[in-house]
């Protein structure tokens, strides 16, 4: 799965969890409180994503993210890994270097 694939998941998820954002930009150098988004609301996305994409993700890794970028690099990493190894079912990665938040 590419990262630009990862980016359009991750939109989509966004755009369900907040009100009004349907036709609005989302602009992932962005957090998605900046897009208005509460913590419950970015609680989901996130697990959304992650159940779609068959991934865990450590909550000690999620918390370092500050934008959106930031948790499609994260997701990106751990897919290509997942991916790398063939194991089925979810995969979790520990990151030992923070993500850049753009590539």
């Amino acid at each position: 799965m590419s990262r630009d694939e990862i980016l359009a998941l991750v939109v989509k998820h966004v755009r369900e969890a907040g009100e009004g954002l349907g036709s609005v930009a989302i602009d992932p150098a962005r957090s998605m409180k900046d897009h208005g988004l509460s913590s419950l609301d970015i609680v989901e996305v996130v697990s959304r994503s992650m159940r779609e994409l068959k991934v865990k993700v450590p909550r000690a890794e999620l918390r370092r993210l500050t934008n959106i970028n930031g948790l499609i690099d994260l997701l990106y990493q751990v897919v290509l890994a997942a991916e790398s190894q063939s194991v089925p079912g979810p995969v979790v990665v520990e990151q030992t270097a923070p993500v850049s938040p753009t590539q």
